[in-house]
């Protein structure tokens, strides 16, 4: 079978008979364009696994700062969950590390979109009011901004 016709038609075919071609130092026969491709997308997964881990975190943490009366223990669950999952991205993955704030930006506008549609509130700040440090420290949960 081809190999571009096994890449379309059986992956794991593809990516088996890819790893035993570097083991036996074959890069000749190596489907170089699908390759590349494909670590590409390895690469965006993990940075999307950050951001879609921080608007879920994000938007429980507005929630918990602009609804105190509605705090509870699924809100903390979730807080707790996410920032356990991005800590252990962060370790596996540490050079995310560096893609934080860039991140941190391209969630927070789907993380408001969360929160007013969850809240019915619309007074959230235009820019994460969360630094990076604050988002991943156990022990942070934002005071009441209400007046």
């Amino acid at each position: 079978m081809n190999i571009k016709n096994l890449y379309e038609q059986d992956f794991y075919s593809w990516i088996q008979h890819h790893v035993a071609l570097l083991k036996e130092s074959r890069f000749d026969d190596i489907d170089v364009a699908n390759l590349i491709e494909e670590l590409e997308g390895m690469a965006k997964k993990d940075e999307r696994e950050l951001i879609s881990r921080l608007i879920i975190l994000i938007a429980h943490l507005l929630k918990w700062q602009y609804q105190p009366d509605m705090q509870g223990n699924s809100w903390s669950s979730s807080i707790i969950e996410q920032r356990a999952q991005i800590l252990f991205l962060l370790e596996d993955v540490p050079s995310l590390k560096n893609k934080m704030p860039q991140s941190v930006l391209r969630a927070y506008p789907k993380a408001i979109e969360i929160a007013v549609r969850e809240t019915r509130l619309s007074n959230f700040p235009q820019q994460c009011p969360y630094s990076d440090k604050q988002l991943l420290d156990e022990d942070f949960y934002p005071d009441n901004k209400q007046k």
